[in-house]
This record gives C-alpha cells, sequence and structure tokens, in this order.
C-alpha cells in the first residue's frame, strides 16, 4: 500500500498518524511503548542513539543513558526535545560504523522500501550496536481491522504495510544481526472508546499467557554481530617495532568522526 505511493502522499499519512496518537487508543498504544522503550533503551550504552521518523513524537528515547540524542526525520517541524535534522529514512547524512542505537519507531511500515532502512541502520551502526524495532502485527486484531479498512487507504495506522515478528527477523538475519529481545503489547481490539478500552485491561494479562503471537503491536531488539576472522599463522619474523602502540581514539574524536563533513 505505502510501496506505490508518492513522498507527498507518505509525509501526508506520517502527519496524520501522529494525530491519531493523540486519540484515546493512540494515547494507551503511546504509553506501553514508552513503557517497553524505556526498559529496552536502558539497558543499551554508548555515545550516540539516533530515532529514524517521529511518528510517535520525538520524546521517545527519554530512557536511554546515552547523552548524545539525534532525531532524524523526513517532515519534521517545529520544536523538539532534541538536535532535529531532516533527512529520509532509507539514506541518512551519518557516517558509517559510529552510532551506538538506531531507534525505529513504526518507521518501517511507513516507508517504501523498509529493507533498505534497516540495510542503512546496519551502516550506521557500530560492531555491536543495537536497532531498536517498533512495529504493528499483521497477525492480530489490529492486523483484521487494517485488513477491513482496505477501501480508505490513506486512514492511519491502517495505511501501513504491517509487518510480521517473523519478517523482521529473517531481514535482520540476512544482515547478520542477532535478536536478542521480542516484546508484545496491546492485546485489546482498537476501539475508539476510551472507557471500553479500560474495562478489557484484563486482556493484556490474558493474551500474553494464552496467545502472545496475537499482540496488536511488537517491540524487536537486535544486536550487529561481528564477523570473526580465522588469524593466519605469520611466517616470517616481524620487524621490532621502533614506537610503541599509540593510544586509541578518544570519545571526543569519535564524536567528531560521526558528524557529517
Amino acid at each position: 500500500m505505502i510501496a506505490g505511493l508518492k513522498r507527498a502522499e507518505i509525509n501526508e499519512i506520517r502527519r496524520r498518524l501522529r494525530g491519531w496518537y493523540n486519540r484515546p487508543t493512540g494515547q494507551l498504544l503511546l504509553e506501553m511503548e514508552r513503557e517497553q522503550l524505556d526498559d529496552a533503551l536502558a539497558t543499551l550504552f554508548g555515545y550516540h542513539i539516533v530515532q529514524v521518523g517521529s511518528l510517535l513524537g520525538d520524546g521517545l528515547m527519554g530512557g536511554s543513558r546515552i547523552s548524545h540524542r539525534v532525531l532524524l526525520d523526513p517532515d519534521r517541524d517545529g520544536e523538539t526535545h532534541h538536535p532535529a535534522i531532516r533527512a529520509y529514512p532509507d539514506a541518512l547524512p551519518v557516517a558509517s560504523d559510529c552510532v551506538d542505537v538506531v531507534l525505529l519507531p513504526h518507521t518501517l511500515e511507513f516507508e517504501r522500501d523498509p529493507h533498505q532502512i534497516l540495510r542503512e541502520a546496519d551502516r550506521v551502526l557500530i560492531p555491536e550496536g543495537h536497532v531498536v524495532v517498533l512495529g504493528f502485527n499483521p497477525w492480530s486484531l489490529w492486523g483484521l481491522r487494517r485488513l477491513l479498512r482496505q477501501r480508505k487507504q490513506h486512514t492511519p495506522p491502517w495505511a501501513g504495510d504491517f509487518l510480521s515478528v517473523t519478517r523482521v527477523k529473517d531481514w535482520m538475519a540476512l544482515l547478520g544481526f542477532e535478536v536478542v529481545l521480542v516484546k508484545r503489547y496491546f492485546y485489546r481490539p482498537p476501539l475508539k472508546r476510551r472507557g471500553v478500552m479500560a474495562r478489557l485491561q484484563f486482556l493484556e494479562k490474558l493474551g500474553a499467557r494464552l496467545w502472545p503471537g496475537l499482540s496488536g503491536a511488537y517491540m524487536l531488539v537486535a544486536r550487529k554481530k561481528v564477523a570473526t576472522l580465522t588469524p593466519i599463522k605469520q611466517r616470517w619474523r616481524p620487524r621490532r617495532k621502533l614506537v610503541g602502540d599509540l593510544a586509541g581514539p578518544t570519545t571526543r574524536s569519535r564524536h567528531k568522526a560521526c558528524q557529517k563533513e
């Protein structure tokens, strides 16, 4: 559905989705997603964290202990909590191998080439860096609602191309990532009435226990693996070093290296 749209149409859907998150159902989902992110990001360390896309706002990195935070978004206007740069998710203006954590909050579902976005995340991440993905589950009541809304293609969040956990895992494996965490949440149907949603709160615990794969949304955390090389035994005698090893790069030098020249 998204793949055939023009950039202006995608930007309009993204704008309307931000509005949807201000409605009762969106607010409930956002609250749960922030809780999941706070728990996950608190365990990830480094020097740089980048959030790609601001469908849920730019305040999602609050649980991270990483101090240097940057938001990259193609149509972001107004003030933000963190430094913001206009950029397309499939062509990030970031140097390779210098970001510790890349956060993709429903970015994959609302772009034309989600696999290219993951390739970009792989490019900018350091070895052992992490990518955090938030996604809508197509095999759920949310996915069923999306199928019933096919005629209204531009209505968020149903306009997005929902990706299953299995599919995202397969893409991650092709890029050499190791999935270290999957959290599923929101087992209630996507109803508009806050009172009804409150009465259905019991479905969260029940669903997590009885049908965990049918959650409305999920969070996936994957680590960029380092390829191990087989050492080759030297067949010659190395020259004697005249100068000792230089000190490794400092935090400051790494920060400069990550900045776009």
